[in-house]
């Protein structure tokens, strides 16, 4: 069996990358084929009138242009909070090994 070879490559600087990107920038050569990408459609959510209407109030106490923008942020910082308290139970519940005592 023979083992391939691993090439080093030396790890450019943010400086060394741009004088490369401005030197090969009209070469088309020097270019990979665009990609095409897509942006995400947003999921829509069916809340219930009530509901909204207490939402519209509380973000524009926030000052907040839209209702859209200010639940965005509550609904993505209560995930954030959810994940925090599920990793701190499991991590409580995950029984901790006891040291041997092999004296």
């Amino acid at each position: 069996m023979s083992k391939g070879h691993k090439t080093v490559r030396k790890r450019l600087s943010e400086e060394e990358i741009d004088e490369v990107v401005v030197a090969q920038g009209d070469e088309d050569s020097a270019w990979e084929q665009p990609i095409q990408v897509r942006r995400e459609t947003p999921a829509h959510l069916s809340i219930p009138a009530d509901l909204a209407a207490r939402a519209a109030f509380l973000a524009k106490l926030h000052r907040e242009t839209e209702v859209v923008h200010w639940l965005t942020r509550i609904i993505r910082e209560r995930i954030e909070l959810e994940e925090v308290a599920f990793v701190q139970a499991k991590r409580e519940m995950t029984p901790v090994a006891e040291p041997s005592d092999k004296t």
